[in-house]
């Protein structure tokens, strides 16, 4: 089953059908998935051997009548359009530098069923890991299923819009915690949260991290892998 049935299935899902009766004569949502799949193709850059990478950052702009029709649902199509871009990077081997992205505009030059993709290379903290990033030197999170590649020194762990790693949990504290990668290795502490943080069960202020430690904060669990050592970041 490609990437877009996979799309089609979850949007499905979230809305229960709805996109399907407000798009009738308008902009249809799996189109803009075509369109950022080939915005991902087309701007792909070669920068070394096994890695190629492609923007992560997306705005969507809609015509005044199409973007007013999304208006209750672009938080619902933001995540599935995210879904659809992580599966095609995944699949062609492709590279992203920080969180992957998609918002939307209104734009008044654009007539009702057109719309326009803007696209753009924004480094972060976490970024989804790829066949390629999965081995590349750089620690990583796994999040329900889904790994997260550590890019910078410090990644915030938390339920507030300004973490790193937005967990959506009540569980969690806006900062709960906070990892900090190092050559010699990365450290786990605690961000005075209202719940603590765990690894492997026990509680902990502050922690040397290994490969495959699980953290608790809340009711999430995180997986960590330690980086490759016999591979760089480039």
């Amino acid at each position: 089953m490609g990437v877009l049935d996979r799309f089609e299935r979850g949007v499905e899902r979230a809305v229960n059908g709805v996109f399907a009766r407000a798009f009738r004569s308008e902009v249809q949502p799996v189109e803009v998935a075509s369109a950022l799949r080939r915005e991902l193709d087309d701007r792909a850059a070669v920068l070394s051997r096994g890695r190629t990478l492609v923007p992560n950052s997306f705005i969507v702009e809609l015509g005044p009548t199409d973007h007013e029709k999304i208006a209750s649902w672009q938080d619902t199509l933001g995540d599935e359009l995210v879904a659809a871009v992580t599966q095609h990077a995944e699949k062609q081997r492709y590279s992203f530098v920080g969180p992957v992205r998609v918002g939307f505009h209104e734009a008044d030059d654009l007539e009702t069923g057109v719309f326009r993709v803007l696209s753009s290379t924004v480094k972060g903290k976490v970024a989804p890991a790829t066949p390629r990033t999965d081995q590349a030197g750089r620690p990583r999170l796994e999040v329900d299923g889904r790994g997260y590649v550590l890019t910078e020194t410090v990644t915030v762990l938390g339920r507030g819009s300004d973490a790193d790693v937005v967990l959506d949990d009540p569980g969690v504290s806006r900062r709960h915690a906070e990892i900090r990668v190092a050559p010699a290795g990365a450290r786990l502490s605690d961000l005075s949260s209202t719940n603590g943080t765990f690894v492997d069960g026990d509680r902990v202020s502050s922690v040397d991290l290994y490969d495959g430690a699980v953290i608790t904060v809340g009711r999430s669990k995180l997986v960590f892998h330690a980086a490759r050592r016999d591979e760089a970041w480039t």
